[in-house]
């Protein structure tokens, strides 16, 4: 096809012809841009419905106020009015002819009156194609449909241009060559490498959600490659590039950068239900802690003591400055700290561990068990057969002996065997932390010997209150 040929090998959705007719009436043009187009030219599912209009913002929003039952205008300052429109989220944006001052994060917003510019602004030419609705007339001024063909990632604008003009692009050439399994375009990537200091201009939240897409598409490994090779990863993830240890001549330890991202890889085919960022986070960092931990012993190995310690710090602090949520770091930096623990139970026949150990693991863990697991499981790439085989075994026994336990115990929620409201009464205590303490006291004792009658539980605390010169009050009890 070629540019303002016609549209109708690409199937429009009806609805996107349906508010094409409604825009037509008012006198205005209406196309469908980008991603759309893109999904729809490679016979993808299309989801999400982006319009782009010669109608100015405010015409625009008069028109979806009366064609939606809902309209937004968060983006208003862009150019882009949001509206449900027949139960669908539909978003419209002014064409646009933006210009940058290469300085600051945003575009000053310019708008323009013609389809090429605002289709030379966007990022790569297999989003710059657009299909007129309800006409059908298919626009591709830049060739993304001989690119999709080549399987490319490629500028409009020369590179240079469009990545000065947004950083975050160099970023979206990766997240994209992940999502669609295309290679980027030579000239692209070279631009990439040598602006890749550019990226420090984005604010750190823009950053960590490209790079969440990134880690949520199909192949992320191939992403990431791309963001090593190019320098882009050293500008918000050096921990990662930082993999690539020199192995020593004996070649006493695996490659890690590419032990990584075959963890990360074993995690994506265990996945049940769609892509999850944190386990996938957690595979790709849970290594991080080696390169601060190496040391050579005198006989020529190479240890990596206590790099689940230091890793979840590492993973910790960068999740930090990248501005992920709260549990989504203690999540990560828990599960990195505990990939290790699995490897003192190993003697294949499930009792490696004493039913506390099996208790402590699981309570450790918590809500994150399930990913640990996986991720426990994933950390396997020797391709010794018969020792992949022996550690599939006794991890096969673990989580049964952890399925019997939890069946006896349930030991998703292991608490003391009484309450804190207990405690106070028997000792006579008031809140506080003497309560704390013995609380803390009576869990140990659950973790080790499982549950406890509630007359032992009782005896036990009396005994710890007496070591602790703490002595209940005469009507305790």
């Amino acid at each position: 096809m070629s540019d303002n040929s016609s549209g109708k090998e690409i199937t429009v959705p009806p609805i996107a012809d349906e508010l094409g007719r409604v825009f037509a009436g008012e006198g205005y043009e209406l196309h469908l841009v980008g991603g759309p187009v893109r999904d729809a030219v490679l016979r993808r599912t299309v989801s999400d419905l982006d319009f782009t209009t010669d109608a100015r913002p405010e015409a625009t929003e008069a028109i979806l106020r009366g064609c939606c039952s809902a309209v937004w205008t968060t983006g208003a300052d862009f150019g882009t009015i949001g509206g449900r429109f027949r139960g669908e989220q539909v978003e419209v944006t002014t064409f646009r002819a933006d210009a940058y001052d290469r300085v600051g994060r945003n575009p000053v917003v310019r708008y323009g009156d013609r389809l090429e510019d605002d289709l030379e602004r966007r990022d790569f030419t297999v989003n710059a194609m657009a299909v007129s609705v309800p006409g059908h007339a298919f626009a591709d001024p830049f060739g993304g449909i001989a690119d999709i063909a080549r399987r490319t990632i490629r500028t409009p604008a020369a590179p240079e241009s469009s990545f000065a003009d947004d950083p975050l692009r160099m970023l979206r050439a990766a997240r994209f060559a992940a999502q669609l399994g295309f290679a980027i375009d030579p000239g692209t990537l070279d631009a990439m490498h040598r602006m890749a200091p550019e990226l420090d201009r984005i604010t750190a939240e823009r950053v960590r959600d490209e790079f969440v897409k990134l880690m949520c598409a199909p192949d992320p490994v191939a992403g990431l490659r791309v963001l090593v090779d190019t320098g882009l990863a050293d500008r918000f993830l050096p921990e990662l590039p930082a993999l690539r240890m020199e192995i020593d001549e004996h070649a006493q330890h695996k490659d890690v950068y590419e032990h990584s991202l075959q963890v990360l890889r074993n995690a994506i085919a265990l996945e049940t239900d769609g892509p999850d960022p944190l386990l996938r986070l957690a595979a790709l960092l849970h290594d991080i802690g080696k390169p601060e931990t190496k040391a050579v012993t005198p006989g020529g190995g190479v240890t990596f003591h206590h790099h689940d310690v230091a890793g979840a710090r590492l993973a910790r602090r960068r999740m930090r400055e990248l501005k992920f949520p709260k549990a989504d770091v203690q999540a990560v930096s828990l599960l990195i700290s505990l990939h290790l623990r699995f490897y003192g139970y190993s003697d294949g026949e499930g009792t490696g561990w004493t039913d506390s150990a099996v208790r402590r693991y699981v309570t450790d863990a918590g809500s994150e068990l399930d990913r640990l697991n996986v991720l426990v499981r994933s950390d396997c790439t020797t391709r010794n057969r018969r020792k992949a085989e022996r550690l599939r075994r006794d991890y096969d026994a673990f989580e049964e002996r952890i399925a019997r336990l939890r069946a006896e115990e349930d030991l998703r929620a292991v608490r003391p065997d009484l309450d804190g409201n207990a405690i106070m009464a028997l000792l006579g205590l008031a809140p506080g932390p003497e309560v704390g303490r013995a609380w803390a006291h009576l869990k140990e004792l659950r973790l080790e010997r499982g549950p406890m009658p509630r007359e032992e539980a009782e005896a036990e605390l009396l005994a710890w209150a007496a070591r602790e010169g703490i002595a209940p009050r005469p009507d305790a009890g």
